[in-house]
């Protein structure tokens, strides 16, 4: 009989950003980077000069197509349903977000160094962020966290960020920022106690 703790936050961010897409597409085109800019996706003079800090969080639940977002909620899923069952719910969402904010961030800092501003969105970041916490969970526990090892989550890591620099439109220092802040988070904030992550292991191998 195989048991699994539901990731019940992985599954309402999901349905959130699904419906957040389906009504803006009714609204107008999201491939339209105004239109997106109209809903909350950051542009950096706008949350420097006007101070629409509200941007940096706003955006993570936009997305500019649906492939854009298909992507993201898949690799969501993925990653979600791995790591929320062994953080619980709560670190879960404060990885979640916090690795959006500091993928959004550092994003911000490089546009403000180069000067070439885009308008930008997408939960790419706070997913990196998710990934990494996944590395972080898998380092802490000797190497391996249910079926996933340190050095598979190394591999995908680096193949998600060759993937993002080789193409074209891709916020690479937003997926870095989120990484980043994902490993510091999760190092900072995740459960300590090996009974707690070998229950976990024992209900998702039954």
């Amino acid at each position: 009989m195989t048991y699994r703790k539901r990731a019940t936050c992985t599954i309402i961010l999901i349905a959130l950003n699904v419906v957040y897409f389906l009504i803006l597409s009714f609204g107008g085109m999201t491939e339209d980077g105004y239109y997106l800019l109209e809903h909350g996706a950051v542009y950096v003079p706008n949350v420097i000069e006007y101070k629409e800090y509200y941007r940096l969080f706003a955006s993570i639940f936009l997305h500019f197509d649906i492939q854009h977002l298909m992507n993201n909620m898949i690799t969501l899923g993925v990653v979600g349903t791995n790591v929320e069952p062994v953080v619980g719910k709560v670190r879960f969402l404060i990885i979640y977000f916090v690795s959006g904010l500091g993928g959004n961030l550092l994003s911000l800092v490089f546009e403000l160094k180069t000067q070439d501003y885009a308008i930008s969105a997408g939960a790419s970041g706070a997913i990196f962020g998710l990934t990494g916490a996944l590395l972080c969970l898998a380092i802490l526990n000797r190497g391996r966290i249910g079926n996933v090892t340190r050095q598979g989550m190394l591999f995908m890591i680096g193949i998600s960020l060759y993937l993002g620099f080789v193409g074209e439109g891709v916020d690479n220092f937003a997926h870095i920022g989120g990484l980043l802040s994902g490993v510091i988070v999760t190092f900072l904030i995740a459960p300590r106690k090996k009974l707690g992550v070998r229950r976990w292991q024992e209900e998702r191998t039954l």
